[in-house]
């Protein structure tokens, strides 16, 4: 049964079958060739993989988002990064990025960042003078910015496959990480903006105009310090707190900002639930795959093997760091965060390192796999907005990928980046 499984899952990607039915179509195999279990453990595994309550979450949160760019306060965004640091050398570049981090507290999502506002700022660019490969590759490396600063749908997630972390501990550990993505990206957009004589500066707007900007973006900024500060004072749970956060969207997009009409509605909620349902698709199928796996022991086998081989935490997060980089080449983000950490998460507990901690190595790990090919989500996302092959957009995010990876090296080697916040608020293990 185990050789079924692996057989059946590697061979359906090999061809190019989505993962989620490859996911699914090999714990079925596996079941059927077994002959043990009844087939009828495969519907019933498959709601029960979407039978959670935290799981509403993910649903809201992207309402939220669809209500965020619908009422076009995303545009907003970006025309506010840009009047705010638009008008230096590399500008556009800086905008591209903090319009990133702002959006990253609204939608939760790399590719919908990616394939939404990341289309704005690529074109704005573009006009501007900046090279279309440049613009797609620092769109493409500050989209995945988006899981990793709250509200994330990685983390809520992460959060129902390993019971040892919570929904709100993980957005608090992912702030610091984030920010630091984005710093890091700044710093490659100022290296190259000099290297290669990136002077398209825009107009600076009058002031008054500035103004008028910065008022119409504020109720989207503190969106976020809305969903964290409710949650940490009890007033609702991170479930919850979607619904507040698609709610809240509704109201400044149809009454503060008033770009939000009642026929776009049905729109938003076609294109909310299309997006919903193929999220649940890959947890549903990937909850079989894991069960296949539990029932065949293979977590258990993995774990004792590494377990024997007597590793340090820092080497056992490197060895682990490593085995996710290549997982996130062929794997994406959702099913891998499902299928790895019932394997990987008990050997980090076993070896003292803490949750949050672990679990930001996970997740920031498979998150920068959707900027490297051949399955980069984000890179195919990008290519298609930008209208640049993919090879060529994979030459160009290379500094920017380079960056990230710092980034995460530090995370790895440096817990406090990511426990530090955590424990301020009283969330440590």
């Amino acid at each position: 049964m185990t050789f079924v499984l692996i057989c059946v899952f590697v061979v359906a990607l090999v061809i190019g079958i989505p993962v989620s039915i490859a996911m699914g179509g090999a714990g079925l195999a596996a079941l059927l060739w077994g002959g043990t279990y009844s087939p009828m453990l495969v519907p019933q595994r498959l709601f029960t993989g979407i039978d959670s309550f935290p799981l509403m979450a993910v649903p809201f949160f992207i309402l939220a988002a669809e209500l965020m760019t619908g009422g076009r306060i995303t545009d907003l965004l970006v025309r506010f990064a840009c009047q705010l640091i638009g008008n230096v050398r590399g500008g556009l570049g800086y905008a591209n990025v903090i319009m990133a981090i702002f959006m990253a507290g609204i939608s939760g999502s790399a590719l919908a960042d990616a394939a939404g506002p990341g289309s704005v700022i690529i074109r704005m660019m573009r006009q501007a003078g900046y090279p279309a490969p440049y613009a797609a590759a620092l769109t493409a490396s500050s989209a995945i910015i988006a899981p990793i600063i709250p509200p994330s749908i990685i983390m809520i997630i992460y959060a129902l496959t390993d019971n040892s972390v919570s929904v709100i501990g993980l957005f608090l550990a992912g702030i610091v990480p984030g920010l630091m993505l984005g710093m890091s990206l700044l710093a490659v957009n100022w290296w190259l903006s000099r290297r290669n004589d990136y002077t398209f500066p825009m107009a600076r707007p009058a002031w008054a105009q500035f103004l008028k900007d910065s008022w119409k973006v504020f109720p989207a900024l503190v969106m976020p310090a809305i969903i964290l500060g409710g949650i940490h004072g009890g007033i609702f749970t991170p479930t919850e707190a979607s619904a507040v956060a698609a709610v809240y969207a509704f109201l400044v997009g149809r009454f503060v900002i008033g770009t939000l009409s009642i026929r776009q509605i049905p729109r938003i909620l076609v294109s909310t639930a299309i997006m919903t349902s193929a999220v649940l698709l890959v947890v549903s199928m990937a909850t079989i795959f894991a069960y296949m796996l539990t029932v065949l022991q293979i977590p258990q086998g993995i774990s004792q093997a590494i377990a024997s081989w007597g590793l340090s935490p820092t080497i056992l997060l490197i060895v682990v760091s490593l085995f996710l980089l290549i997982c996130g080449l062929f794997l994406d983000t959702l099913p891998a965060v499902i299928i790895l950490v019932p394997i990987l998460a008990p050997l980090a507990q076993n070896a003292g390192i803490d949750p949050l901690h672990f679990a930001m190595v996970v997740i920031l790990n498979l998150t920068i796999g959707m900027i490297t090919p051949p399955v980069g989500a984000v890179l195919f996302v990008v290519t298609v907005v930008a209208k640049i092959p993919i090879f060529t957009l994979a030459r160009a995010i290379i500094p920017m990928l380079m960056a990230e990876l710092l980034v995460f090296a530090l995370i790895v080697f440096f817990p406090a980046f990511t426990t530090w916040l955590p424990n301020l608020f009283g969330y440590s293990r």
